[in-house]
């Protein structure tokens, strides 16, 4: 609480501007702001300016009420001030498709690095116009993600909206302390990718009070991870709120302490996930759902430590991610799947200390869900669905 409590009086002080600070606008750097003409090298000088500048805050401001039109773009730090701000109230658009990009194998469009107290605010919009990469049913690694943000401790993002990124809407890696609020991901339901967030090595990261519509998981929570605190998500359609994937190609994974509170899971694929890939080491452990709201979500509640993704070739399990302290607490609403809790854990190592209480879901047609549950050890104070999940009651 403390963490979230300091951050979010730097929310306040930062992005309503009772910080003093100096204002770089694009458009003092020759930005065209056409939606047409190539603004990526205003781009570069205004943060160069930006960021050498001194100070409490330099802000970099993309005013409204005009299109920028950039290709793939890095912004490096560290910078000079204690804080960098960049105030997004215009639109950014990617190049109009795949064949237009500068690089088209480039992996990120927009990237910031290192940047000590970056601030990113407004209410502006990221248009990463991914239609004509999805057209091309390329892989997820031939695709760029929107939003990269790697070493950038005391982050915080506000306000804006990004719609229709070729792959991930944001990727937030190796970051400590962040806050994420006030923000709108959109993508269509059938396009691939899409997640709303993905979160990996990263450190008391806090995300609430936004609404993601994504083709695929809302936030994911991947290897590295720990004291992830996700409140207040309107997630819906897209795969839900997944830990994982963890333990591709036998690799070791690490999360821990991960609470996600009063979300809904509005017609999603999936609802609260843990995913990890036969043949993985490490751990995944301290993780809770609580008070979530279901709406016609399809499957609620998964483990699935037999997780294989499309193209993958299945390989004998000889080790598994261990799944340990797992809650699920107050699930309530409407499931369109007659199997709606499926906890499916390796044989190799058993999910342990798994809590199921206050689980209320029900079919849309009213009729009463199935459990499947498959080497799990844990408890349940429920009296129907849930209570025979477990085999050491």
């Amino acid at each position: 609480m403390e963490i979230i409590l300091r951050l979010s009086v730097s929310v306040i002080f930062l992005c309503f501007g009772l910080v003093n600070g100096q204002n770089f606008s694009v458009l003092d750097f020759d930005a065209t702001g056409d939606g047409q003409t190539d603004d990526s090298n205003a781009f570069v000088k205004t943060w160069n300016a930006a960021c050498g500048g001194g100070g409490d805050i330099s802000i970099l401001l993309i005013p409204a009420g005009r299109t920028f039109l950039i290709q793939p773009i890095v912004f490096n730090g560290p910078c000079r001030s204690s804080n960098t701000k960049v105030q997004l109230e215009g639109i950014i658009v990617a190049p109009s498709n795949k064949e237009a990009w500068s690089n088209p194998n480039s992996r990120m469009w927009i990237k910031f690095s290192a940047v000590l107290g970056l601030v990113i605010v407004g209410s502006g919009t990221i248009n990463g116009r991914g239609s004509s990469f999805w057209e091309q049913h390329l892989k997820a690694s031939q695709r760029p993600t929107s939003l990269h943000i790697s070493k950038c401790d005391n982050l915080i993002i506000s306000g804006i909206t990004s719609i229709d990124s070729p792959k991930n809407h944001i990727s937030i890696a190796a970051c400590t302390n962040v806050v994420v609020s006030n923000i709108g991901l959109f993508a269509p339901e059938d396009s691939p990718n899409t997640d709303g967030i993905d979160i990996s090595r990263s450190t008391n990261v806090n995300i609430f009070d936004s609404t993601i519509q994504t083709g695929d998981d809302c936030i994911a929570i991947n290897t590295g991870n720990t004291n992830i605190n996700i409140t207040r998500i309107n997630c819906g359609p897209g795969h839900g709120i997944s830990v994982g994937s963890l333990g591709v190609n036998g690799g070791s994974a690490a999360v821990s302490d991960v609470q996600v509170t009063q979300c809904t899971f509005n017609q999603t694929m999936n609802g609260a996930r843990i995913k990890t890939w036969p043949g993985g080491q490490g751990y995944a452990r301290n993780i809770s759902f609580e008070n979530i709201t279901l709406i016609n979500a399809k499957n609620p509640i998964i483990i699935d430590q037999q997780y294989i993704d499309k193209g993958r070739v299945y390989s004998a399990e000889k080790s598994a991610v261990a799944i340990s302290n797992i809650k699920f607490i107050d699930f309530r609403g409407t499931t369109l799947k007659k199997n709606a809790i499926k906890i499916d854990c390796s044989a190799t190592t058993r999910c342990k200390d798994v809590l199921m209480n206050g689980i209320n879901i029900t079919m849309a047609d009213g009729k009463q869900p199935r459990v499947d549950c498959k080497n799990v050890d844990g408890k349940s104070e429920d009296t129907i669905l849930t209570h025979d999940c477990f085999e050491n009651i």
